[in-house]
């Protein structure tokens, strides 16, 4: 029930469309890849998908962000389900890459920013490899590239309270890695397959 209330939360307060343009939303595995220019990016990513499909979606998230205070963990934890991350100094016991795959198992999608961080730029900036290492792992998984517009205006970096702007989330066509595919190429298309859906 909560879960659906700050749901409907996030949609109603960041207004929000979903666009589905190269995929319909369904229970497949997948990996949501996005831009990512705000905090409120992987929320409202997730908040985007049909109750059903939301439910079996975790969003990867910084454990230095998630962690802190009272309401960042019990929303990480009891809302969205989120796979935390250790992004500054990962280690052989927390490689991101094993807990992404684990967190996944046989029913569960992802939602992953390649970028590794907001970034201001308008476009994104060159993906890490880890979305690459993750396609090589679980090459059954859809990689579906979304767009985030608008998301930065609405909770711009450094601030807490938000600002009234229509945003916009957009699906795109899935994606595989190719049989001998590099990685420079891969994080390349993968990177244009996101800007593509941008709305000119």
């Amino acid at each position: 029930m909560i879960r659906s209330l700050i749901a409907g939360s996030l949609r109603m307060f960041s207004g929000s469309v979903a666009r589905w343009q190269g995929c319909a939303p369904e229970l497949a595995q997948r990996v949501y890849f996005a831009n990512h220019t705000s905090n409120l990016d992987g929320p409202v990513l997730w908040a985007s998908l049909p109750a059903p499909v939301r439910s079996v979606t975790r969003m990867v998230g910084a454990k230095d962000y998630w962690s802190v205070g009272r309401v960042r963990p019990f929303l990480a934890c009891h809302v969205f389900n989120a796979v935390l991350i250790e992004r500054k100094k990962p280690t052989p016991e927390a490689n991101p890459l094993v807990e992404m795959v684990q967190a996944m198992g046989d029913r569960h999608s992802l939602i992953l920013f390649p970028e590794g961080g907001r970034q201001t730029s308008p476009e994104p900036m060159p993906f890490k490899p880890g979305l690459f290492h993750l396609a090589k792992k679980r090459p059954d998984v859809q990689l579906v590239p979304v767009w985030m517009e608008n998301l930065n205006r609405i909770l711009p970096k450094g601030e807490i309270l938000p600002v009234p702007v229509l945003g916009s989330v957009t699906f795109g066509e899935p994606i595989r890695l190719e049989e001998n595919e590099s990685k420079l190429d891969f994080l390349i298309r993968a990177r244009e397959a996101v800007l593509k859906l941008r709305q000119h």
